[in-house]
């Protein structure tokens, strides 16, 4: 059987969070036990918590809500690269020597360790020029294992709006540090959440038959 990598953050009530969103809760409103026969859980948390995909609503005036993105782009062939040599900013010339001729998704590992106790500031970025790269290489998905693929503070989003130029789809939050760099199959549907801006994601990497 073929091994599959979860690269999925684990959602906890200590999850590092971006500053001033929603902090994670999880709760019981039911508990098991002679006067009940259940556990039930109430969650509070942002749409951006941990592993998560961005919709194009997040970042543009007449993007798709989560539940109107194409899923095809969340399934399928990926390459997962290398990049903890890049940052402060992965640029074209980082993805060159090891970017196919045709990519369909891409992942970018950019964290030695991923900071799981932590919120980090100085997480690599995405250069908008990277973006345009990637999708004439074919890309139809980014995904970064930082909480973005702009910087902490930017208003401009020039990497969000370059993909949304290209029509792309976008993971963030990942969680690459066990994963040898190459080719797999990506496994990562969003949360059908009805004008969600984004979903949790629980991504998956299946390492392809020899």
């Amino acid at each position: 059987m073929s091994r599959l990598y979860d690269i999925s953050q684990p959602l906890r009530a200590d999850i590092p969070v971006w500053p001033g969103d929603t902090p994670f809760a999880h709760e019981p409103t039911w508990v098991l036990g002679e006067q009940c026969p259940v556990n039930v859980s109430r969650l509070v948390l942002s749409t951006h918590t941990g592993t998560h995909a961005d919709a194009p609503s997040h970042y543009a005036v007449e993007g798709r809500t989560i539940d109107a993105v194409d899923l095809a782009c969340y399934i399928g062939l990926c390459v997962v690269l290398d990049m903890t040599h890049a940052g402060p900013r992965v640029e074209p010339g980082h993805l060159l020597p090891v970017l196919s001729e045709s990519v369909e998704r891409v992942l970018l590992r950019t964290w030695s360790r991923f900071p799981h106790e932590e919120w980090r500031s100085d997480f690599t970025t995405i250069a908008a020029e990277s973006i345009d790269l990637l999708a004439e290489r074919g890309a139809r998905l980014i995904g970064v294992d930082a909480p973005s693929l702009d910087p902490e503070v930017d208003s401009a989003l020039l990497a969000h709006r370059r993909v949304h130029h290209h029509g792309m789809a976008i993971l963030e939050g990942l969680v690459l540090d066990a994963v040898p760099p190459g080719h797999y199959e990506l496994i990562a549907p969003p949360l059908k959440l009805a004008g969600g801006d984004a979903a949790p994601v629980r991504a998956l990497l299946r390492e392809l038959e020899q």
